[in-house]
């Protein structure tokens, strides 16, 4: 029997006695976990031997704090969320699948509702995994759902919208416990000409010019989507190139609204769309701050789209404002948070 398959499939009442860690030779990170547990071992979840299993897609709903990670996307001797998960799952089950999410959150970049996916051999009822996780991920990192999908389903290509939110403080001094996650703009500000220009965002555009100008492909942060290509087949012995990826996205709502919290007030954008290139979010907010600002004309807006050139929008706005809310599926299996 596989010494993994011990623990977390025990009935509930059972769990609440003392676990028996079993050391297994596995390779040691080269970098502690952030979660500072001091657990070092995988832990056991299981109870019946892996070969006898079938692979059994995954499907998470994580919130985190964005602050202190590289963004999502594993990258080495870097703090990531995905990497993160995927260490937890290695110490836990003994397999180490390699999460796909919704979306590949930038550096300090947050969430509430992400959903990664993955498949693993591991038999493991889905209330143990959830509770194994949390036990095992950083504290900045939490699993809110835990639960099986169909085989076909998939984090990312799955996914019929995603919603984000910006937040700006508009208070004179912005509070230390708050800085993390606002961005801090007191000065004086258009409300309504924010809400005309975000309106102007909604429907299909091409929002080149609010896509990130680096070399990566638009599948970041975002939805990798590529427009059919209709160019015939090159003739043998010639190569053409490959075609780019599509930076046209359905924007179905986008609007700012007020609201009051403890420390002050806050402006927040929220906008819905069917998918989001690098960038899209923070330079739309940085673009409809200046125009709040008196820097920018509402009636610039569709030159700025029309322009497809990131050099015609406004300034990115900081990281720590933006959240990925939640992301939305098909039929009945959605994401949706107030």
């Amino acid at each position: 029997m596989n010494p993994l398959l011990a623990y977390f499939q025990r009935p509930h009442h059972l769990l609440l006695r003392k676990p028996e860690y079993i050391s297994l030779p596995l390779s040691t990170p080269a970098r502690a976990p952030l979660s500072g547990n001091l657990l070092t071992g995988p832990i056991a979840v299981m109870e019946f031997p892996q070969s006898e299993s079938r692979q059994q897609t995954w499907k998470l709903t994580l919130a985190y704090d964005g602050t202190d990670f590289r963004g999502w996307q594993v990258q080495p001797g870097e703090a990531t969320i995905q990497g993160e998960l995927q260490s937890a799952l290695g110490r836990i089950t003994g397999e180490s699948p390699l999460p796909q999410g919704s979306g590949r959150t930038d550096a300090g970049v947050h969430a509430l509702g992400q959903v990664a996916s993955f498949a693993l051999q591991a038999s493991i009822p889905p209330g143990n995994l959830l509770r194994a996780l949390n036990r095992t991920l950083p504290p900045s990192i939490r699993v809110l759902e835990a639960k099986m999908a169909p085989s076909a389903f998939h984090a990312r290509h799955s996914a019929v919208a995603k919603t984000y939110e910006y937040r700006v403080f508009r208070e004179a001094l912005c509070p230390p416990f708050l800085a993390r996650y606002v961005h801090a703009c007191p000065w004086p500000m258009d409300v309504e000409g924010l809400q005309r220009s975000a309106r102007l965002f909604e429907g299909e555009h091409d929002f080149s010019s609010f896509a990130a100008t680096d070399p990566e492909p638009a599948g970041r942060g975002v939805d990798a989507e590529v427009a059919p290509d209709l160019r015939p087949l090159p003739r043998p012995g010639f190569q053409i190139e490959p075609p780019k990826p599509s930076t046209v996205r359905r924007v179905f709502s986008s609007s700012w609204e007020e609201r009051e919290c403890e420390a002050g007030r806050l402006l927040v954008y929220r906008v819905r769309g069917n998918g989001f290139l690098h960038h899209m979010v923070r330079n739309l907010v940085g673009t409809m701050l200046d125009v709040g600002r008196g820097r920018l004309q509402v009636e610039e807006i569709p030159r700025i789209l029309a322009a497809h050139a990131r050099s015609a929008a406004g300034p990115t706005a900081p990281a720590r404002g933006l959240f990925l809310h939640s992301v939305e599926y098909g039929g009945t299996d959605s994401i949706n948070k107030p």
